[in-house]
């Protein structure tokens, strides 16, 4: 699996197991699942109220802690309370620390709460701290007013939304970009799509795992989600193939600066590129 460096040394897998909408009595069975096939970066949040199943398929799992990569998101505004959220998160999920904490959503308190996530990251609790959902403004804002600079910014990127003026700021400013949501809630449209069918069918690769392999080769760390076990397993098989410079170009091509419903309306203000 390959990994990306984080810009305090810290690596991360480039492909993990996302747990977006997947139900508490769901969470353990998929991470068993996902860990059996071979990821090692799961990705849940306080939001999801799964960050207890989660724990629970590690400790099940016959890995060691220091082989996993777990991120969690907290849904929380101003120090305080995120102090406490993130207390309560390790708490529920039976961990000693996290690998990555990320701010879920600019709530209009980010500096505070980034100082909470910050003095988390000094004392252990976490190995990385990042931000999702923030645009280059707001991040900027955060690098300027903090001691620690994010790590990742985790914001929805896919095929048809791909985020290529984000991703260029990111990399210039040592933040790794991580996509949510990396098929679009619209896989049918990926696998009709005749592009991708063509490029699949050149690879023996389905639209999905060419869409999936089109963000890592573009180094943005990819957390697909699933509950079948067929589809898990191929989510992870994108690793012994590399598309070449006029399949990545004819990908490229397909971006329709289109989100789904629900995208933050500040992320607007990067949309033009």
């Amino acid at each position: 699996m390959k990994s990306l460096t984080l810009n305090n040394g810290v690596k991360i897998p480039i492909l993990g197991f996302g747990t977006y909408e997947i139900l508490p009595v769901e969470t353990k069975k998929a991470v068993l699942a996902a860990f059996k096939d071979g990821y090692r970066l799961i990705d849940t949040a306080q939001y999801y109220n799964n960050e207890r199943e989660v724990g629970d398929a590690i400790r099940e799992s016959d890995l060691k802690r220091e082989d996993v990569f777990i991120t969690t998101k907290t849904m929380t505004d101003g120090y305080y309370e995120t102090k406490a959220g993130l207390d309560e998160s390790l708490a529920k999920s039976s961990l000693e620390y996290f690998d990555l904490v990320l701010i879920h959503w600019p709530m209009g308190h980010d500096r505070d709460t980034w100082r909470a996530l910050e003095e988390a990251y000094k004392a252990g609790k976490t190995r990385a701290i990042g931000i999702s959902n923030f645009n280059s403004r707001q991040t900027m804002d955060l690098i300027k007013h903090s001691s620690v600079k994010p790590m990742v910014d985790q914001i929805e990127t896919h095929l048809f939304l791909q985020q290529w003026k984000m991703h260029e700021f990111l990399e210039k400013a040592g933040i790794v970009h991580e996509s949510y949501s990396p098929l679009g809630n619209g896989q049918q449209a990926l696998i009709n799509n005749p592009v991708l069918r063509a490029i699949g069918e050149k690879y023996g690769k389905s639209p999905i795992q060419i869409v999936l392999r089109f963000l890592i080769q573009n180094n943005i760390v990819t957390i697909p989600r699933s509950t079948n076990p067929t589809h898990i397993k191929a989510n992870i098989d994108i690793f012994d193939f590399n598309l070449d410079k006029d399949d990545l170009e004819k990908l490229r091509s397909l971006d329709k600066r289109q989100p789904i419903d629900g995208w933050p309306a500040e992320m607007r203000e990067d949309e033009d590129y």
